[in-house]
């Protein structure tokens, strides 16, 4: 997506967010590609009754860590909404992506290191799945960024 911006001036102040974001899918699909062509040479077979547990504990890690990055992203939302400083609305929101995108990123280690202790193919692409829906639901959004700017110029008046 080619971001112009005579489309919206907001858009385009999202640009290294974005970079970020596709930096992220970028490294989805390299984690796959490696794990695909090099993954049988690095794997180290674990008992299956071992694999079971740390998939189980992975799962509920990731089930248990969606609704925590929404919160973790909703607090850091209002905190640079009334944070006081200089830092720019653009440079409190870069923060809040990079930290929704580490969790996606977190997800998709996972699979990997499932994979690598020995699962199969389907739990790395439920793992590669369940981290692009991650970046999906915590891509950059304009009027996220728009309430930050809105909420600094109000801060701003208010002095």
């Amino acid at each position: 997506m080619f971001i112009s911006e005579s489309d919206n001036p907001l858009k385009a102040d999202l640009k290294v967010h974005w970079i970020l974001v596709w930096s992220t899918v970028i490294s989805l699909i390299v984690m796959l590609a490696v794990c695909e062509f090099y993954g049988e040479t690095w794997r180290q077979v674990m008992q299956e009754d071992q694999r079971i547990l740390i998939r189980t504990l992975f799962y509920v890690l990731v089930i248990i860590g969606f609704p925590l990055n929404n919160l973790l992203r909703h607090i850091l939302l209002r905190l640079n909404q009334t944070m006081p400083g200089e830092k720019t609305a653009k440079q409190r929101y870069l923060l809040t992506v990079m930290m929704s995108l580490l969790f996606a990123e977190t997800i998709a280690i996972l699979g990997v290191v499932m994979y690598l202790i020995g699962d199969d193919d389907n739990t790395l692409t439920i793992f590669a799945v369940l981290s692009g829906l991650a970046v999906f639901l915590y891509r950059p959004k304009v009027d996220e960024y728009q309430s930050i700017i809105d909420a600094l110029r109000e801060n701003k008046v208010t002095k």
